[in-house]
């Protein structure tokens, strides 16, 4: 078990250090390499190629019509990507199963305990309907975040690594999110990248604040953010769903807010579906990019004349790729 270590970073209004790096004590990855650089494919291409799209501002959306209905097979031509209100020229499109690093993230405060079992089958679900290629790493968070499972795709880690439960009463959902941030910018092989956040209540422990954790998950090209929110008194908890929306749908994901445990295996599923549909689409920005300051994000779709609608990040503060942009 590898304690996820952890500093409080300050937002670019209130410059400070960065979070610290996970310590590199066991548990140590599955040693199967992964690859360098996830495959890509252009629309207009008929073959796999690899290439590091260093530059690029890459946006990974999920595209439904007005009755929620996911939209498949659209091409370059039905999108069109703003920044700070300026038309960007797309440079890069595919969709297809590129691999993904995967951090689950799971409440480890005592009020989980009951819930675990179920929580861990949903997981587990998640991890199934991922390819050969992903990469999955486990983190179990009260007080502190433990990473007690570095990436791998061996289900029997995850599995172990899901189970290991030492239940404490507080939960410091922030802190963890940016060490687990901190450790998909420092150590992912993989270009895409997507966060899963499980809890049963506000953050009554981090370090950090809510908008710290916001802007880190905002930094360039940073993870897309999935949370369930299992409330514990069974009525909605406006200030927990208010938290997880805003953090998860900035940076292009979903917050569920299921009202019984056996919803959590079909909402699993449902973040499969919608991993395994999104559009990648690439752009280099024309905006000065000063560091540390915020740029907003719009991506448009049209089937023919029909309005689409595009769930991806609302944008990220300028830097190097999710490190100094997010000091």
């Amino acid at each position: 078990m590898c304690l996820l270590a952890l500093a409080c970073v300050s937002t670019a209004q209130n410059p400070g250090p960065p979070a610290a790096a996970p310590t590199t004590s066991t548990p140590a990855p599955d040693t199967t390499p992964p690859q360098d650089a996830a495959p890509s494919q252009d629309d207009d291409s008929n073959g796999f190629v690899f290439k590091k799209e260093i530059e690029e501002v890459i946006l990974h959306a999920t595209v439904v019509d007005d009755q929620n209905h996911l939209i498949t097979g659209l091409a370059r031509k039905n999108f069109a990507a703003y920044e700070d209100g300026k038309l960007q020229e797309v440079t890069s499109f595919r969709q297809e199963r590129v691999p993904i690093a995967l951090g689950i993230l799971i409440d480890n405060s005592g009020s989980m305990l009951p819930k675990r079992a179920k929580v861990n089958d949903a997981a587990l679900r998640l991890v199934d309907a991922s390819q050969q290629e992903d990469r999955v790493f486990v983190v179990n968070f009260g007080e502190d975040a433990f990473l007690d499972q570095d990436y791998t795709q061996d289900v029997g880690k995850l599995r172990a690594a899901l189970q290991r439960v030492e239940t404490r009463g507080s939960t410091a959902l922030y802190d963890a999110l940016i060490g687990a941030v901190d450790h998909l910018h420092k150590t992912s092989p993989l270009q895409k990248q997507v966060l899963l956040v499980v809890t049963d209540g506000r953050d009554n422990a981090s370090q950090a604040t809510f908008q710290e954790a916001l802007h880190k998950l905002q930094s360039k090209n940073g993870p897309v953010l999935y949370t369930i929110a299992l409330e514990q008194t069974g009525r909605p908890d406006d200030g927990l769903r208010q938290s997880l929306r805003t953090l998860s749908e900035q940076t292009g994901g979903t917050a569920f807010f299921p009202s019984s445990l056996d919803e959590v295996q079909s909402i699993a599923s449902a973040i499969a579906r919608d991993i395994r549909n999104q559009y990648v689409i690439g752009y280099r920005s024309s905006n000065p990019h000063t560091p540390g300051v915020y740029h907003s994000i719009q991506v448009q779709a049209l089937d023919g004349s029909t309005p689409l609608r595009v769930a991806t990040r609302a944008g990220y503060y300028s830097g190097n790729n999710g490190s100094s942009e997010s000091h």
